[in-house]
């Protein structure tokens, strides 16, 4: 059977919809699942002049692969209309339900994956809920204790220890223990999500130069060389920690499977300059598989028919690689 792919839009006034409908023109050898509001599909669909059939569909059904022209919903209601480009915090607890539908269809076994569009983290927040991302969100659900988030470009993989942290908060949160688990998931996760034997994972440093023998900053003496220490002793392959300035170079990244970077803007920068818009953000770790766009919700271009649907067919792609790779 084809596996059955879910895909929450996101922010109703962004993106995210505009691009689900793009994808749902195209032939798919899965069962794509829009979940959310129905009528927000409908609307949608019609200022940009896009055909397509809605049709509300079951779990308990046997999985059919996608037709252009259709798409499956798994009805989540808005508490307000939403208007292309217009942020309401009525409806910041209608995206969590979205994404709480999706991660508990998932964990059930009733879907095989879920793909998550662009979310607005400043508008659910002021509706009250406390939400720093899907990665947190989703590993709070699944009661995951150490997710891991992974964006991919092609051949380029870079994981995070820490993600949405102010840059002041880094260095207390990079600990041999913080470290060490995310190797070991990101290792793990190598391994069985995407087939890779034997993975090679590449460290950056925190601090310049590698703290340059603890001249520059002392994590990578007291945290990061420990930790990888230990990951070597457990038979993974960790190289570092290295500068992250020079790591990121053709001929150190050649034989590399992964790169895993302390902080959000020590190595996402490079990947979104080497893949921006056809990149894939990967939660490992998760009990279940999740991939996302790589970009925001884009308001000013939501409805307009100008939206780039490149990182979500991207994200999709490997939604169905994974889950037939679990399936295998």
């Amino acid at each position: 059977m084809p596996p059955r792919i879910l895909i929450t839009p996101g922010e109703p006034a962004g993106i995210g919809p505009d691009l689900v409908l793009r994808l749902a023109q195209e032939p798919w050898a899965a069962e794509l699942i829009a979940v959310c509001d129905p009528q927000l599909l409908r609307e949608r669909a019609l200022a940009l002049g896009l055909p397509i059939a809605l049709e509300e569909v079951s779990l308990d059904a046997e999985p059919e692969t996608h037709e252009p022209g259709f798409l499956s919903v798994l009805p989540v209601a808005m508490a307000v209309p939403a208007q292309p480009g217009r942020l309401d915090p009525a409806n910041g607890q209608y995206v969590l339900d979205t994404l709480s539908t999706a991660v508990k269809a998932c964990m059930d076994k009733r879907a095989q994956a879920m793909v998550t569009g662009p979310v607005q983290k400043s508008l659910i927040n002021d509706a009250g809920h406390v939400f720093s991302g899907h990665t947190e969100f989703i590993a709070d659900l699944t009661h995951t204790r150490t997710p891991v988030m992974m964006l991919v470009a092609d051949r380029l993989r870079v994981a995070l220890v820490t993600t949405h942290l102010p840059l002041r908060a880094v260095p207390a949160a990079i600990t041999k223990r913080a470290v060490e688990r995310c190797m070991r998931v990101l290792y793990a996760d190598l391994r069985s999500r995407f087939g890779i034997a034997s993975p090679r994972i590449l460290v950056c440093g925190l601090n310049p130069h590698a703290g340059e023998s603890g001249h520059l900053g002392r994590e990578e003496i007291d945290a990061i060389i420990p930790a990888l220490d230990d990951c070597r002793d457990a038979g993974i392959d960790a190289i570092g920690p290295l500068p992250a300035d020079t790591l990121f170079t053709a001929a150190r990244l050649a034989d590399a499977d992964a790169v895993l970077a302390m902080y959000h803007d020590q190595g996402l920068p490079v990947l979104k300059y080497a893949g921006f818009g056809d990149a894939v953000n990967v939660t490992l770790g998760l009990p279940i598989i999740r991939t996302s766009v790589d970009h925001g919700t884009a308001l000013d271009l939501a409805g307009s028919g100008r939206a780039d649907a490149g990182s979500l067919h991207a994200a999709v792609d490997m939604a169905i690689c994974m889950a037939q790779e679990a399936s295998a």
